[in-house]
């Protein structure tokens, strides 16, 4: 991972990588993309506590309920919080298509593009395994090798191949309903030894089978991991979707409310199909069901309908400042949170509030004190025109 220091302007095919220091951006920048990076990165790094913690001050019944929905489902099931990951990979697709324009844009070959994608996965399943096993330890089946940052490696190396090698919406919409519909197939009808075909149980479902087969290490539930490989291959459905709605955008086909239309349906769209299709292929985040790809991937969809038409449509672009900041750092603060105590400086400072507050409100303190410190440190990357990225 290397520090960029954004000096020059570049084309708008590549202004996805670039920033102003002001609160305006530069012409044909999508900022709210930057804010739902943002926005998705401050639910991973404190903000579904921040809810959380929040519900036990009150008895609001809505803030309980929200509260409610900042845990992952057991194993079938969906809450919001089951949403945040996908969301993220979603975002990878978006990006990801601006980032590919602009590598051929320049003059690189397909060759170039490739190496690029595949050094990219190694050196996430790296940090992605030094993430998961801190402290660094070398006993080797106690490590846990599959991680966020190792998905978004593996399932960006996947799409960048179906991307580079299909030229127009409907093969890339194949390859998507194609793949979800082989890992339906797969899931249902492969037996599993000792449980038969079409076992979504964590025990006998076909994704765990696999995985202890050809994993080695430790699975973060024992006998089955949610990052494992076999769950790449729907995983990559998602960052393909953010692709397609990235080209969406980029190529400014249609008019800007037409193509928040299309958005906004096409998202409506999937979440009915996820529901439906869930009524036979259970919606489930650790399967990473295809019913669940739908619905996440339709939910996303229409959060970046809303974002888009807020802020670049509407040009409803100063509330989202706070969202940018962290938007344009977004991986940087996420590895940054395992390896940096942050918690340990807030809770010196804070101390003497901690004395004189009720345990829900040292709870609150604690996590809004972290994340005002996370952000500000953003801040001062943002104003140093420091972005780190991969």
């Amino acid at each position: 991972m290397n520090s960029e220091h954004n000096t020059t302007e570049k084309s708008q095919m590549d202004a996805i990588e670039t920033v102003d220091l002001v609160t305006h951006v530069k012409p044909g920048r999508l900022v709210s993309l930057d804010a739902l990076r943002g926005f998705n990165m401050l639910m991973i790094i404190g903000g579904a506590q921040l809810i959380t913690g929040a519900g036990n001050l009150n008895n609001w019944r809505w803030l309980d309920w929200l509260a409610l929905q900042q845990k992952h489902a057991r194993w079938d099931g969906f809450t919001m919080h089951d949403w945040v990951f996908p969301l993220f990979l979603f975002v990878v697709g978006v990006s990801l298509v601006f980032s590919i324009t602009s590598k051929i844009s320049k003059g690189k070959s397909n060759k170039e593009i490739y190496l690029h994608a595949f050094k990219r996965m190694v050196l996430f399943i790296f940090i992605g395994i030094l993430y998961k096993n801190n402290p660094l330890h070398f006993d080797w089946n106690k490590i846990r090798y599959v991680s966020v940052l190792g998905r978004i490696g593996v399932t960006g190396l996947f799409v960048t191949l179906i991307w580079m090698n299909t030229t127009i919406f409907k093969q890339r919409l194949v390859c998507a309903v194609g793949i979800l519909i082989a890992y339906w197939a797969a899931m249902m009808f492969i037996p599993v030894p000792g449980f038969g075909a079409g076992n979504l149980t964590i025990e006998g479902n076909l994704a765990g089978f696999v995985d202890r087969v050809i994993l080695p290490g430790r699975m973060i539930q024992g006998i089955y991991d949610e990052n494992g490989p076999f769950t790449h291959i729907p995983a990559t459905v998602l960052v393909l979707m953010g692709a397609m709605a990235g080209e969406l955008l980029r190529t400014r086909k249609f008019s800007q409310y037409k193509t928040v239309l299309i958005l906004a349906g096409s998202g409506i769209g999937c979440i009915l199909l996820g529901n439906l299709w869930g009524l036979h292929f259970v919606i489930n985040k650790h399967l990473w069901s295809s019913s669940f790809i739908l619905v996440t991937g339709g939910l996303n969809l229409l959060v970046l309908a809303i974002f888009y038409l807020v802020i670049d449509v509407w040009g409803l672009k100063k509330w989202s400042f706070f969202l940018v900041v962290i938007g344009l750092n977004s991986l940087a603060i996420y590895i940054a949170g395992q390896f940096i105590p942050f918690q340990e400086p807030v809770d010196r400072l804070l101390n003497g509030f901690y004395q004189i507050s009720s345990e829900p409100v040292q709870q609150f303190l604690a996590i809004s004190g972290k994340l005002t410190l996370e952000w500000l440190v953003l801040f001062f990357l943002y104003k140093k025109r420091i972005f780190f990225k991969v």
